[in-house]
């Protein structure tokens, strides 16, 4: 896969997941089954693997759950509340026991259990005990801040009001609230017969039972609870995952039967297809199994991504395929000016999820060949009209995978895709070696200049609320507040002040509460991390992972920028700087330079930075470092610790970790097998130790 595919893949999946968090966590109505939504995940975060210098700022990995109900208190979560990585196959299974053992340095050979779990699918809860007594409720929200639901919770008889003496003063329980089938059929035939709202399946009847503003309501409904975690807690439940649940059943809570321990993939596989067989005489829904590390040091060393812990991950049962009619073929233009082809399709449901688009890659794609040009689908191209077969799995959106020649109309024609871009008329060029057909408009495109400022705005950028897609397309087009560049943005307020007429309070759809509020958001970002302003600049190949490690490299706005202009010689010690960090490689580099070299994209951003307080890059606070502020450089291998932990403690003691050894390196940490940097470090004088000496030097430091 290209890069160029690649990027307009991701931009699909962040439109999809962000529509289906609002329906699943927000609305309690998905439009998309479980299975689904977390195969999107899946290969999103497969997409960015492969191409980390393109995770956009909205991108699905970085969330958990979805937007907040409205009506309900919020709670910060003392301690986030994760989501899981997905598994889809035995292989899966097998990569991650190797990623585990790789990270902790152990061998093949030596034992690691692991504990085994039944997925369930219903409501996240966190459950808060002081003193042993239940003091609030809270759903996942979007993993900070959840939904204060004390009240509903309570009339749960699955969940204790008071703990025994032996617990400790503060725990946090958390689990999954969710629906019997038995029950599920009851509620919709007694909501049927008294004219009320009936249920899609138990997970939405599970969790509109409990996000009920009257909690008599709530008490009405036949809701469960499963416990299978904690969060914060003032003793450990125990040293092991598995001893950790048979703790929580003795303090009074429901955890499941069906948990178990293995040692290895294949052990954990056997109990998968045990519960995979019996699942339908289960009596509610669950969609997949969990594995965990069940030794509770391990995980506490594995630690966590973003969003998901590195020591478990979810197996999720198969998805489906189904056939329908391709009705047309469309064109969607994202912030690089990529022309993505999107399937619209005769509504079908595909394992019971109502699907009515699907991707198409790209015009190769169509055309029935790959990116080599050797044939794929034996050779049938996509036409407008044809009978096709769509396949969901973890595989991006859904797509286009097979067409049935036999039921192809005969006035289909063979698909021409555009030269032309469908919004701004600009040339649509490909050049060698790409597999994505570009728009050359660049800053008079509107498709581009739209989909900039979404990203501009997006969740992991400048985030403000109540300016999302919807109103960046209003204001785009506005012909008396027009925003077309971001610095727009934060002179919204006032330009407003100063129009005669047209003032936003006074447009449909907005009014005086609503004009201040967004005015409002919107100066509460002016104060933004200088990390977010590097993601929200949507600079190609630089994704939030890169907006990090360059934020914190650089430290404040006026260094990084300062950087990026002395780098522009390609050749110099800034240039050389900025490709030695760690992560950042030399097509991210001179995208970067080339971005603030032109004229027309340095004016924009200089009028942006003047509207804003970018906050510099705190630094730990550690006191007693030998290494903070220094510049370190690891090569060979390490035999004590993984690559991964020498990188992580180091930062943590304050060091910057670089790719390549510099005149500006500190120390060189090298292991056997150290070549070409050791070399370098020995000719520039830089100090060299060895992982001994490393780890001498770190003993008993923070």
């Amino acid at each position: 896969m290209t890069e160029d595919e690649a990027q307009s893949e991701l931009a699909a999946l962040a439109r999809r997941l962000a529509e289906a968090n609002r329906a699943y966590h927000t609305r309690d109505a998905p439009e998309i089954s479980d299975a689904e939504y977390d195969r999107l995940k899946l290969r999103n975060a497969a997409l960015e693997n492969q191409f980390p210098h393109l995770k956009r700022v909205d991108s699905p990995s970085e969330q958990v759950g979805g937007p907040l109900a409205e009506g309900f208190a919020k709670i910060t979560h003392e301690q986030r509340m994760m989501s899981l990585a997905n598994a889809f196959d035995d292989q899966d299974i097998s990569d991650f026991d190797d990623r585990i053992r790789k990270y902790l340095g152990m061998s093949s050979d030596e034992e690691l259990l692991f504990t085994a779990e039944p997925k369930i699918d219903g409501l996240s809860l966190s459950l808060r005990y002081e003193a042993r007594q239940l003091v609030y409720a809270a759903t996942r929200g979007d993993g900070k801040v959840g939904e204060n639901v004390t009240a509903n919770a309570r009339m749960i008889d699955d969940i204790p009001q008071t703990l025994p003496d032996d617990a400790p003063d503060i725990l946090e329980v958390r689990g999954e609230v969710y629906m019997s089938h038995a029950d599920f059929a009851a509620l919709n035939e007694a909501q049927a017969a008294s004219g009320g709202k009936t249920f899609a399946n138990p997970r939405n009847a599970a969790a509109g039972s409990l996000r009920q503003l009257d909690a008599t309501i709530t008490k009405s409904r036949p809701l469960k609870f499963f416990a299978y975690a904690w969060g914060v807690t003032t003793a450990p439940l125990a040293d092991t995952q598995f001893g950790a649940i048979d703790r929580l059943r003795a303090l009074g809570f429901s955890t499941n039967e069906l948990t178990a321990r293995g040692s290895g993939p294949a052990e954990l596989l056997q109990h998968y297809k045990s519960i995979e067989t019996g699942r339908a005489d289960l009596g509610y829904d669950i969609d997949g199994v969990v594995y965990k590390v069940d030794d509770l040091a391990l995980q506490a060393r594995l630690g966590f991504r973003s969003t998901t812990p590195r020591w478990a991950i979810a197996h999720k049962f198969p998805a489906e395929l189904a056939w329908t009619r391709l009705e047309k073929i469309e064109i969607q233009v994202g912030r690089t000016g990529a022309l993505s082809p999107v399937a619209r399709l005769q509504p079908v449901t595909v394992g019971g999820v109502v699907v009515s688009n699907a991707t198409l890659h790209n015009e190769d794609y169509i055309a029935g060949r790959d990116s080599k040009g050797q044939a794929i689908r034996e050779g049938k191209d996509i036409r407008e009209g044809d009978w096709v077969q769509i396949y969901r799995a973890g595989d991006v959106i859904p797509k286009v995978a097979d067409v049935d020649l036999s039921k192809r109309p005969a006035e289909a024609q063979p698909y021409v895709f555009p030269t032309e871009c469908p919004d701004c008329r600009s040339d649509a060029v490909r050049e060698e070696g790409d597999a994505v057909r570009r728009c050359t408009g660049g800053l008079i495109c509107p498709a581009q200049a739209v989909e900039k400022l979404k990203h501009f705005v997006g969740r992991a950028a400048f985030d403000i609320e109540g300016l999302g897609a919807k109103q960046v397309e209003m204001f785009y087009h506005d012909d008396i507040l027009p925003v077309r560049e971001p610095a727009e943005i934060f002179t919204l307020r006032d330009r407003d002040t100063a129009a005669p007429l047209q003032k936003l309070k006074n447009r449909e759809g907005w009014g005086d509460k609503s004009a201040s509020n967004l005015f409002d958001a919107i100066d509460e970002k002016r104060k933004i991390p200088l990390n977010r302003v590097i993601f929200a600049l949507g600079i190609r190949h630089v994704g939030e992972s890169a907006s990090a490690l360059l934020a914190t490299h650089y430290g404040a706005w006026q260094d990084f920028i300062s950087a990026m202009d002395a780098a522009a010689e390609l050749d110099g010690p800034a240039w050389e700087d900025l490709i030695g960090i760690d992560g950042v490689g030399s097509v991210m580099a001179a995208s970067l330079v080339r971005t603030f070299q032109q004229e027309a994209e340095r004016a924009s951003i200089d009028r942006l930075i003047a509207e804003l307080d970018v906050e510099d890059v705190a630094q730990p606070e550690i006191t007693d470092s030998p290494v903070q502020g220094k510049t370190l450089v690891f090569t060979g291998s390490l035999e004590k610790m993984t690559r991964a932990e020498a990188k992580a403690r180091a930062e943590a003691l304050g060091a910057k970790v670089s790719g390549s050894v510099s005149a500006k390196t500190d120390l060189v940490i090298a292991g056997p097998g150290a070549g070409s940097k050791a070399k370098k470090a020995e000719d520039l004088g830089v100090e060299m130790i060895d992982e001994d000496a490393w780890i001498a030097l770190i003993d008993g430091i923070g």
